[in-house]
């Protein structure tokens, strides 16, 4: 148990603070997609809550929200990539970490369809920040297909500790990790 908060302070020094926005990748393709949900706290943060908060509060159908925010995610992509204006999804991005970390904290429980739609909105803006950064001469669906992958991986991290925790009948660890990704998030918006 008490290893579990230098373990957590070690993998959040693994990304560097909110870097995921600052402009395209030096890489191409399927590796520069895979990579950029981990160059940036707030993309691995967000996504790894969505699997805890999901794994902890939508036991029958724990996959849904995660598929949601791959689906919406690939939507926010397109818009993004074809150079549409929307405003403030810097601000978003920052609030899904607090939201969806309070969200597993608080083993929040809403319908699977009121989870779905708050996963969506955060979903798109993540999407929309990677359209937004598609390296010049990179194919796009490779890039898409790097981010899906990484993503889907991340929401099994947050959907497996979840479940771990559960099932040794120590759910508040998995709340502690979503306490900690909400004061992350409020870390980040301060310093940002």
């Amino acid at each position: 148990m008490r290893r579990l908060p230098l373990f957590a302070a070690a993998f959040m020094m693994l990304a560097t603070p909110a870097a995921a926005h600052v402009g395209p990748h030096a890489e191409s393709g399927l590796a520069a997609g895979f990579l950029h949900p981990f160059t940036g706290l707030d993309h691995l943060l967000a996504m790894l809550s969505v699997g805890l908060w999901a794994g902890l509060a939508c036991p029958r159908a724990p996959w849904i929200w995660p598929a949601t925010f791959v689906a919406v995610m690939l939507a926010g992509f397109a818009i993004g990539a074809g150079g549409a204006p929307i405003g403030g999804i810097e601000g978003v991005i920052l609030a899904s970490v607090t939201a969806l970390g309070l969200a597993a904290a608080l083993k929040l429980k809403v319908s699977t369809a009121a989870g779905a739609a708050v996963v969506a909105v955060f979903a798109l803006a993540h999407g929309y920040a990677h359209g937004q950064e598609l390296p010049a001469g990179v194919d796009g669906e490779t890039f898409a297909a790097g981010f899906v992958a990484a993503t889907a991986l991340l929401h099994l991290g947050g959907l497996g500790l979840a479940w771990a925790t559960l099932r040794v009948k120590a759910p508040r660890l998995a709340q502690a990790a979503g306490l900690g990704a909400a004061a992350a998030g409020l870390a980040l918006a301060w310093i940002g």
